[in-house]
């Protein structure tokens, strides 16, 4: 079991290795960043120079943060982790840790973490994206809810866009929350739509509570 520094800062979250700043993205299958491997907890891993064109040095830019690089599910998907981004800290280990909340399951896309979300009455199945500062929805219902005002944001392989966004109530396994949610752009919202979901729930909903993430056990604990 390992205890590293989690950094939360402009919409983002942070695992700090060697006093370098990795972004911890669930929601993108391969890490990638400065150098050809990284250590985390005894574990070495080997990490691509970018991903989609897109380098450490771009999305330090995208981020406003800098950092070198992204922990993508591909290094992620070997731990268990607890997350207590208040405290400012990652508990990381190969064996597996427990947390007493209440479980929300996960499935996986192209290892990717899914889970069910309930929002005006009715499910939908959405990506886990640790790496998104927001969440998005891709249904026309969204306008029904109260405005949020429009975001700057960006995903891998598409750079940056626009969106307008909106408060929307949301449950996860019985736990409420209101999410700030906007709407993906044509390419990326229809990849979605080939995967079978209906947006994607982003970090906002680790923030104010100690997340268990246990993607070997597919399993999420708030």
């Amino acid at each position: 079991m390992t205890t590293l520094p989690l950094v939360f800062k402009d919409g983002h979250l942070f695992v700090e290795l060697d006093e370098n700043l990795w972004l911890f993205d669930s929601g993108a299958p391969t890490s990638f960043g400065a150098g050809t491997s990284i250590e985390i907890a005894g574990e070495q891993f080997r990490v691509a120079k970018s991903y989609f064109g897109l380098s450490e040095a771009t999305l330090s830019s995208f981020v406003g943060v800098p950092c070198a690089g992204l922990l993508g599910a591909d290094v992620l998907g070997h731990f268990d982790h607890l997350l207590d981004a208040a405290g400012g800290t990652l508990t990381i280990s190969k064996t597996e840790l427990q947390h007493g909340g209440q479980a929300v399951r996960l499935s996986e896309f192209m290892g990717i973490p899914m889970l069910k979300a309930q929002i005006a009455d009715a499910e939908y199945r959405m990506f886990f994206d640790t790496g998104a500062q927001i969440s998005y929805f891709q249904e026309s219902l969204i306008s029904q809810f109260p405005p949020a005002g429009t975001i700057t944001d960006f995903y891998l392989g598409i750079g940056q866009f626009e969106s307008e966004t909106y408060h929307v109530p949301l449950t996860l396994s019985s736990i409420a929350f209101t999410v700030r949610c906007g709407t993906l752009p044509g390419l990326l919202g229809m990849t979605l739509a080939m995967a079978g979901t209906q947006g994607l729930i982003g970090n906002e909903i680790l923030l104010n509570r100690t997340v268990g993430f246990f993607p070997r056990r597919s399993a999420l604990y708030m």
